[in-house]
């Protein structure tokens, strides 16, 4: 762990001693990524002990859950005291905007309320007369572009083509005049996303999972999955690279990223310079349909397991039930502190290195006691350490039965005898096969949603995006779904009338 705290320092002191760092040449940020590298790793102690906590050594620690987030049933209760006191009927209000056309933009219009988004994006002593586009209008435009403009970059998409007088659906639909010229600069759009505050992006997500969750889209049977995607920076090679204890420290442009191994998909390249995105998501277990709910940003460089439990506990911050999560071998609980922490049951695939116990039959899986015992035990349970089996042999079955003690327990492992057994056509082996479906969320957060590319430069800017991108995702999962589901009710009106 000593190369990430070095890496740690380095960080720090760079963004403390240089805050214009963005502003600085790549031939000045060379000599400075290499004086301070090597300052650093000189004045090192390796024999003290590391009292930086896990978050900052991974590079999460500005995305831990804090008091300002607001709770589901608070934001709940939040959004109905909004309709109930407000002096408007502000369904009336967007009735009047004739010009949007499209239905999934006009499905979005619909649903998002300014006056609650600029109450989440506000900070103490903001007023709206402080300015001529309010929060929610960046939000808006941000939104737009996700939806309809991904490919495109943020200074083509802020121009006349996109903006300008003669695109009013685009116009009202981000809350710009129709009769003036004003425009919104791919600078401020830079700006607001940069503003936003981590709990600010956690309460927008808050919002919407409101209304995503009490739209009817899910089944009761959800359960909840972990998995990850890479996300690749534009940087191609490094400021500075040195190597301590067999380990590599590399100072980039983005002082955040870092290089990490990729999963073998589509080329045969084994790294990528970037970041990571973890992310929480609802499966349906009725339907096999995946949404994303909650993601962390993190560098590249450090193992997926690291990430579970924080990204749970941020989950449940947001007063997301979890009961059950299904994830890749990646993600593991090896000491059971995840399980002590969160509350939360993880199953993951059994790992091939992890071996049966003893007396323990490798094919029907079944358990017996010792070497003398033919008949198999019959599971009670689990018990604080392992699972608990007992002697399931009828009276005067077993000769052996009273000098045994016709009890024992396995202990939790990564393989078959996780906290779920893994035998038969069990529930844990039911989560292992649906599992693979969180991988749908991430195709859409790339390829429809534009995440594919990164157009931001740094870590904070990213969770901004990566928050837009996955509002913009349940969005569009929210206006398909219930539009189909209006026309499924509405043909099915038709077939009774007619018949």
């Amino acid at each position: 762990m000593h190369h990430k705290n070095i890496k740690l320092t380095v960080k720090k002191q760079l963004k403390k001693d240089h805050p214009h760092w963005k502003q600085l040449t790549k031939k000045e940020k060379k000599e400075l990524a290499q004086q301070v590298t090597e300052s650093v790793i000189a004045d090192y102690d390796f024999k003290q002990e590391i009292d930086a906590p896990l978050e900052e050594l991974i590079g999460i620690e500005t995305q831990m859950p804090n008091d300002d987030i607001i709770p589901l049933e608070q934001m709940n209760q939040l959004v109905d005291d909004f309709y109930k006191k407000s002096m408007f009927d502000v369904a009336k209000i967007k009735a009047y905007r004739t010009h949007i056309k499209d239905s999934q933009l006009k499905f979005i219009d619909n649903l998002l309320d300014n006056a609650i988004i600029n109450r989440l994006l506000s900070y103490k002593g903001y007023t709206p007369a402080m300015r001529k586009l309010l929060p929610s209008d960046f939000l808006r435009a941000e939104l737009l572009k996700a939806i309809k403009y991904p490919e495109i970059s943020y200074r083509k998409y802020c121009t006349a083509e996109y903006l300008g007088l003669d695109r009013k659906e685009n116009r009202e639909f981000v809350g710009l005049p129709l009769h003036k010229k004003q425009m919104i600069d791919h600078t401020q759009l830079s700006q607001f996303r940069s503003s936003l505050t981590f709990t600010q992006n956690v309460n927008l997500l808050v919002y919407l999972l409101s209304h995503f969750l009490r739209s009817g889209i899910l089944s009761r049977n959800i359960l909840h999955g972990v998995d990850s995607t890479e996300l690749f920076n534009d940087t191609a090679l490094p400021l500075f690279t040195t190597t301590i204890q067999n380990k590599k420290i590399r100072v980039y442009q983005d002082l955040d990223c870092d290089c990490g191994t990729r999963r073998n998909k589509r080329n045969k390249n084994k790294y990528f310079i970037g970041y990571r995105l973890h992310t929480l998501t609802a499966i349906d277990a009725k339907t096999g349909h995946s949404f994303p709910l909650v993601s962390l940003v993190a560098p590249g460089n450090h193992h997926d397991s690291l990430f579970l439990k924080p990204l749970t506990q941020l989950a449940q911050a947001m007063g997301i039930d979890i009961k059950l999560i299904t994830a890749d071998e990646a993600y593991h609980d090896k000491d059971g502190s995840f399980f002590e922490k969160t509350g939360v049951t993880l199953v993951t695939p059994p790992s091939a290195d992890t071996k049966l116990p003893a007396h323990v039959d490798p094919e029907t899986l079944s358990v017996t006691l010792d070497n003398w015992c033919d008949i198999p035990m019959r599971h009670l349970g689990c018990a604080a350490d392992g699972h608990e089996y007992k002697c399931n042999a009828a009276a005067g079955e077993c000769p052996l039965s009273n000098g045994c003690s016709q009890s024992r327990i396995i202990p939790f492992d990564n393989g078959i005898f996780q906290r779920i057994v893994m035998d038969g056509d069990s529930l844990a082996k039911q989560a292992i096969d649906i599992r693979k479906n969180c991988e749908r969320p991430f195709n859409l957060l790339k390829h429809r949603e534009g995440l594919e590319v990164i157009r931001v430069r740094s870590q904070h800017a990213l969770i901004s995006k990566c928050t837009i991108t996955t509002m913009a995702t349940l969005l569009l999962e929210m206006e398909s779904r219930l539009n189909n589901r209006t026309k499924d009710n509405l043909q099915l009106t038709i077939f009774h009338v007619a018949a």
